[in-house]
C-alpha cells in the first residue's frame, strides 16, 4: 500500500454502510452512520471520522449498544426530551436535530434534549442540517472527563464541544464547531494511531506536564480548555445543558466510549434551533448574513495572512477538494477499517 491512500467518498461510505448492516443495523441507521462519519472525513475532521467504526462495531457487538429507538419522555409544541436508551449518539442526534427544525419551523424556535446517548460525532452535520433548512441553531454535547476545570490538575469535564449554524444566502452558510478544549481528544487518538507526536500545549501528563507524546496525555493525562479559562466557562455551560439539564451523565460520570466496555455511555446532547425569520423576513436577514461575510471578506490583512475565512469555511473547501480527489488516510487507518470489514466476512474494496 502506499503511504498516502485516497478512497472516493461514495466507495468509502457504501463500504461502511455494509459494515454496520453487517453488525446488526438496518440500512437506514447504517446509511446514517456511514454518511456522518465520512463527511467527517470530507470535511478533514478525521479524528470524527471512519477510525471510529472500530470501536463502535466493537460496542455494538458487545450489546452496549443496538438499533437505535427515539423515545420521547416529555414532549411540548415547542420542546422534546429524548431517552436514546443506550443508543447510537449520532442516530440519536440525526433524529434530534430533525425534530428540533419540525418543531421550531411550527412554533418558530424548540428545544430537544437527549438522554442515555453515546458519542454522536461531529456536531457540524447538525447544525448544518438546521441552517440548510433556514433555520438558526445551537448544538452542544457532553463527554467523558478529560479535562481539568482551569486551576487543576485532575480530569472534571470532557472536550465538551459547542457549535452554531447559520443560513446565508448567495454565500456559503455559517457553521462553527469547536472543542472546547485546545483540541479534540480524537486528535490525539489519531495521532497515536499514526505514529504522531501532538504539539505542546494540546496536553498535559498525568504530573501535569506539557507533553507532545500522545501516549502520555491519553494514558492518564489531560486536554487543556482553549483559552484557559473561558474555555473552561464554555465547558461548564455545555455540561449543564447537556447533562444537567437533559438528565443525562455530566462530568466524571459519563461512561467512556473506549475503556467502559460494559455500560451505557449516557452523553447527553442539546439542540435550540429558530426560524431566521423570527423577527426580520427570510431574505432580509440572508442579505444582512451575506453583506456581513462579504464585508469581513474586505478587512485589510494582519502581517502573514493571505486570506480571512468564515467559520467553517475551510472545512467546506476541504470537503469540496476531498470530494474531488478522494479522502486521504494513513495505511495504518484503512487497515484498521478493513479489519473491521473482515470481522464481518467482507471484502475490502480498495
Amino acid at each position: 500500500m502506499a503511504e498516502e491512500i485516497r478512497i472516493a467518498k461514495e466507495t468509502l461510505e457504501q463500504y461502511v454502510c455494509d459494515i454496520f448492516q453487517a453488525a446488526g443495523l438496518d440500512k437506514e441507521q447504517s446509511s446514517i452512520i456511514s454518511r456522518h462519519l465520512v463527511l467527517a472525513n470530507l470535511r478533514g475532521v478525521d479524528s470524527h471520522g471512519i477510525n471510529r467504526v472500530d470501536i463502535y462495531t466493537k460496542r455494538l457487538d458487545l450489546g452496549i449498544e443496538g438499533p437505535t429507538v427515539v423515545k420521547a419522555q416529555k414532549e411540548s409544541a415547542s420542546s422534546m426530551l429524548i431517552d436514546g436508551s443506550g443508543g447510537l449518539g449520532i442516530i440519536l442526534a440525526t433524529k434530534g436535530i430533525e425534530i428540533a427544525v419540525n418543531k421550531a419551523k411550527e412554533t418558530g424556535l424548540a428545544v430537544v434534549g437527549i438522554k442515555n446517548s453515546s458519542h454522536c460525532g461531529m456536531l457540524a452535520d447538525y447544525t448544518h442540517y438546521a441552517a440548510q433548512n433556514d433555520c438558526i441553531a445551537i448544538a452542544t454535547t457532553n463527554a467523558p472527563s478529560s479535562m481539568a476545570p482551569w486551576g487543576g490538575k485532575k480530569g472534571y469535564f470532557g472536550t465538551n464541544p459547542f457549535s452554531y449554524g447559520i443560513p446565508a444566502g448567495e454565500e456559503q452558510d455559517i457553521i462553527f464547531d469547536m472543542a472546547t478544549s485546545v483540541v479534540a481528544r480524537g486528535k490525539i487518538t489519531l495521532a497515536r494511531k499514526n505514529n504522531q507526536q501532538i504539539p505542546l500545549g494540546w496536553a498535559i501528563t498525568k504530573e501535569g506536564k506539557s507533553t507532545t507524546d500522545p501516549n502520555e496525555a491519553l494514558d492518564g493525562g489531560l486536554v487543556l480548555p482553549v483559552g484557559g479559562p473561558k474555555g473552561y466557562g464554555l465547558a461548564f455551560l455545555v455540561d449543564v445543558v447537556s447533562g444537567l439539564l437533559t438528565g443525562a451523565a455530566f462530568g466524571p460520570h459519563i461512561g467512556s466510549l473506549y475503556n467502559d466496555l460494559d455500560r451505557n455511555q449516557n452523553v447527553g446532547q442539546f439542540f435550540f434551533v429558530m426560524r431566521a425569520d423570527l423577527f426580520e423576513p427570510l431574505q432580509e436577514f440572508k442579505s444582512r448574513v451575506d453583506q456581513m461575510i462579504r464585508e469581513i471578506r474586505q478587512i485589510p490583512l494582519a502581517e502573514g495572512f493571505e486570506r480571512i475565512y468564515l467559520p467553517g469555511e475551510l472545512e467546506f473547501a476541504q470537503a469540496a477538494e476531498r470530494e474531488r480527489r478522494g479522502i486521504p488516510f494513513t495505511e495504518k487507518v484503512v487497515q484498521e477499517l478493513e479489519n473491521v470489514g473482515r470481522r464481518y466476512g467482507l471484502n475490502s474494496p480498495f
